[in-house]
């Protein structure tokens, strides 16, 4: 990188689910060369060029994992990220990078080398199907008591939430890009605890904790990553949801019905857990803000509608 580089952003907003510091991402960029100013709630990033480094993340952070990534693809000398996130998002962007001219390998794993090139060219790149939305559609079956053929899904991203959903009696069937599910009547009470990938997703946590509310017997989902994700069960106790929190803990004893009420979305994937508890509730259900539902799925209520619900979006 030729000539000084700057860039001014403000602090981070979006979904109000506990902390979300940056600090490993700015002493990332800090060990990569870059000076990093902050003031008043504003951030200037500043580097004449990019030197690569060895980088311990103190946790395996899927963005911070990114932004180093995509810092150091253009710099000099090779980068090592060591406790790197395996996310597959971390693996489809290696793959993007790579088609453009970049040479990074370990994306998938802890360690992650990245050796510096020139330039990237252009392409044309399929991104990944979206693991969550995926996730998402299959719970919406699963409330319901319904079925769903989902295509271009990728099992292998959500081993984990299919092996959930079987637990709590779903009958799955998968071939190659394809999920079949067909659920019970009523779902069976399952434990559920959130851990960085491979396991259990965090953004899958919300949308769970929507199904087990109707779900026979008493299930515990333990939140082992964002300390305020549990906002969302405030909302589905408006439902008539039976819910109790215990620090990181919530523990929800399944109820017969839900009733339609008047709730709030606070976040993406806690947004998303109301709709799926309305397609259920008796009457109807208006979740406000629903800017964050609009901002992490396309056309969510089309897609449900198509399979049988009744939504309308009013804007």
């Amino acid at each position: 990188m030729e000539d000084i580089k700057k860039l001014y952003f403000h602090i981070r907003g979006g979904c109000d689910i506990g902390a979300r510091p940056i600090d490993l991402h700015l002493k990332a960029f800090e060990k990569l060369g870059i000076k990093v100013n902050e003031s008043f709630g504003n951030i200037v990033c500043e580097a004449d060029n990019i030197v690569g480094t060895e980088i311990n993340l103190d946790f395996p952070s899927v963005g911070a994992t990114e932004n180093i990534i995509l810092a150091s693809v253009l710099g000099d000398g090779l980068t090592v990220i060591r406790n790197a996130a395996m996310e597959p998002e971390i693996e489809d962007l290696k793959n993007f990078l790579n088609r453009m001219g970049a040479k990074i390998e370990g994306a998938g794993t802890h360690v992650i080398k990245i050796l510096g090139v020139k330039n990237l060219k252009d392409v044309s790149y399929n991104i990944m199907p979206d693991r969550i939305e995926a996730g998402t559609l299959l719970c919406a079956a699963a409330i319901t008591g319904g079925k769903i053929n989902l295509k271009k899904a990728n099992p292998e991203h959500i081993k984990p939430v299919l092996d959930k959903l079987e637990e709590a009696g779903c009958k799955l069937k998968i071939e190659k890009d394809i999920i079949n599910l067909e659920a019970p009547k009523r779902l069976k009470a399952i434990d559920i605890r959130t851990m960085p990938y491979p396991g259990f997703p965090t953004d899958m946590q919300s949308i769970f904790g929507a199904i087990l509310t109707t779900a026979s017997g008493t299930s515990i989902i333990t939140e082992n990553i964002f300390e305020n994700r549990f906002k969302y069960m405030q909302e589905l106790q408006r439902m008539g949801a039976k819910v109790k929190i215990e620090g990181k803990t919530a523990i929800i004893k399944g109820v017969r019905k839900l009733y339609g009420a008047k709730v709030k979305a606070t976040d993406l994937r806690g947004g998303a857990s109301l709709v799926l508890a309305g397609l259920i509730a008796k009457g109807t259900t208006e979740v406000e803000d629903i800017k964050y539902i609009l901002r992490g799925y396309e056309n969510l209520d089309e897609k449900l509608n198509g399979l049988g619900a009744n939504i309308k979006i009013l804007l």
